[in-house]
């Protein structure tokens, strides 16, 4: 009885073994099929997210699109630049308020538009109160609670911080909650840095059986010099768009002026962004090592020919051994 157990064990395990060798499926590259479009953008802090997204939503509404832009940084920043600096409620701060009042939140309490862009924030806990990680969960339970599934539109874009993909920064990754995810970087190591960490989450989650994948990379404040462009080519997704390092685009940006029109001087780039993002396929990235992302720069930037020099017990103690007392518990001898 005992023999058949045991091999009824190591059948089992076998199995287990072999599903988990087993490679996951390849991403799909073909057309996204579903109605609406969900979309993931991330990017280290500053890196131009909201700027990109605002004149990203505004161009797609002006070609017909239905479109919803919804903010998930905790600074609640994505949509001041479609507002005019604006800042609208944000939906954990509405939610908060109404739940006190005993009242219900509607659409119209944290849903706003322009132009035929919608938009929302979802905001996020005071300085030192909560976890903004938590506050961007909390903010989709609402959503869904609101009919975000019964939702009508054709594209949704999501904002979230870069910085740290984990919690509920990771979400439209962890969860499969969007198709693909779309990274924006310039050509500075602290952003590829966080395009890279993306596309590791990314590259993790699908290995663990997710679908998301990375529809490529909008390179913003581009100088000409490059290393965003190689970093795309080596994790192998495609540049989207390369929005110039321009004086008039940064001025306009600053006064909160959306640039991305159709008859205006830049219309012409976020009309082609539009489109690209459109099209873009949800790509299996391959993330780049420390040492291949370094490899990107000049070792003058980085310092990478530094050569990592041991510490030793006399650096830290000023002597040279260090004897401690003994953790062994001796017991006398009966």
């Amino acid at each position: 009885m005992n023999v058949q157990l045991n091999k009824a064990s190591l059948n089992a395990a076998e199995k287990l073994r072999e599903e988990a060798a087993r490679e996951p499926d390849p991403v799909a590259t073909g057309p996204v099929n579903r109605e609406t479009q969900i979309i993931a953008i991330y990017g280290k802090g500053g890196i131009g997210k909201s700027f990109t997204l605002a004149n990203l939503s505004y161009m797609m509404a002006q070609q017909g699109k239905k479109v919803l832009l919804i903010g998930c940084d905790p600074k609640s920043d994505t949509t001041s630049l479609l507002f005019g600096g604006r800042a609208c409620p944000t939906i954990i701060e509405t939610s908060t308020r109404k739940k006190l009042a005993g009242e219900a939140v509607a659409i119209g309490d944290v849903c706003f538009k322009r132009d035929g862009v919608y938009a929302m924030e979802l905001g996020g806990p005071e300085v030192g109160r909560g976890c903004g990680g938590r506050g961007i969960i909390h903010g989709f339970e609402l959503l869904e609670k609101l009919g975000f599934h019964e939702w009508g539109f054709d594209y949704v874009l999501l904002d979230f911080l870069g910085d740290v993909v984990c919690g509920g920064f990771g979400l439209p990754i962890a969860r499969d909650m969007c198709q693909k995810v779309i990274v924006v970087g310039s050509n500075d190591l602290q952003s590829l840095y966080v395009a890279n960490n993306v596309c590791s989450a990314v590259e993790y989650f699908r290995k663990m059986g997710g679908n998301v994948g990375v529809g490529g990379l909008v390179i913003n404040k581009d100088d000409g010099t490059g290393e965003a462009q190689a970093f795309a080519d080596a994790a192998g997704i495609p540049v989207l768009a390369s929005i110039p390092a321009n004086e008039d685009i940064r001025r306009k940006s600053a006064n909160y002026e959306i640039i991305g029109k159709p008859d205006g001087q830049w219309g012409s780039l976020f009309a082609e962004l539009a489109q690209n993002v459109t099209d873009a396929a949800p790509h299996r990235p391959t993330p780049l090592s420390q040492d291949g992302l370094l490899g990107l720069f000049s070792s003058e930037t980085t310092g990478r020919d530094y050569v990592l020099v041991p510490a030793t017990i006399e650096d830290m103690c000023g002597v040279s051994t260090l004897t401690k007392p003994s953790l062994e518990v001796v017991y006398d001898e009966v």
